[in-house]
């Protein structure tokens, strides 16, 4: 366990933060430091999506409880945020770990889904995001969380994802990133790649610019200042 995270006393950041940071540092930075955000026909897409998955919060089927919209927290990491679904599928022996459910018998093993517009992407931000929930779960509920899956709309079909010890400690590694990142107020300078293309803050990242190296809330604020200020020879 990384010692940076635990007991951690300030407000929890969103486990969503986890995939912002590792897809880009940069964007991460602008959404959840400086406010930026802006819906591009990716992002709709996305939204519409997690809104048909949320239509109902409850359901059963072929004995797996489902419940959607379940809101998560880790103190030790300080995430805390709402996982699109969370099946329980009762367990398949009594050697696998799992939780009793109110009006059940046996036990159930969470199973946490993240639902996502589009193709699988080559890397692995998705899988941190999820990660970060099945971390939560555990720390809720006290079990361990062996897996999940990534919906993607395209496809229609799930992408199965194991929790090993590596996702763990990258999930983890990027918890403790986020925290510093933001409790130290500064943008990342930005720096052109081919993903650049599909984020929707490109206009306000200008990644094509060579010197970034002050954040644009830094720069609006010094604009403000200078405006403020009397011209010289202003007797007032």
């Amino acid at each position: 366990m990384n010692p940076a995270l635990a007991d951690t006393e300030e407000d929890p950041l969103p486990i969503s933060a986890l995939q912002h940071l590792a897809f880009c540092d940069r964007q991460c930075a602008l959404i959840h430091l400086e406010g930026m955000w802006r819906d591009n026909r990716l992002t709709a897409q996305g939204a519409l999506l997690h809104h048909r998955v949320h239509e109902s919060e409850r359901e059963e089927k072929h004995g797996v409880l489902i419940r959607r919209f379940l809101p998560l927290r880790s103190f030790r990491l300080g995430l805390s945020g709402v996982a699109d679904v969370v099946e329980f599928h009762p367990a398949q022996s009594h050697e696998t770990q799992g939780v009793t459910i109110t009006g059940r018998r046996g036990r159930y093993v969470p199973f946490p889904v993240e639902y996502k517009r589009g193709r699988p992407k080559p890397g692995h931000c998705d899988r941190v995001q999820l990660c970060g929930q099945a971390l939560c779960l555990e720390e809720m509920l006290g079990i361990r969380v062996p897996k999940g899956a990534l919906y993607y709309g395209e496809p229609r079909r799930r992408q199965a994802v194991e929790f090993d010890e590596a996702l763990r400690a990258e999930t983890e590694r990027l918890a403790a990133r986020l925290h510093e990142l933001l409790r130290g107020s500064l943008t990342p300078s930005a720096s052109y790649e081919r993903k650049c293309r599909a984020c929707s803050l490109v206009d306000e990242c200008l990644p094509r610019r060579k010197k970034q190296s002050r954040s644009a809330q830094r720069y609006l604020s010094l604009m403000l200042r200078d405006s403020l200020v009397p011209e010289l020879g202003d007797p007032g």
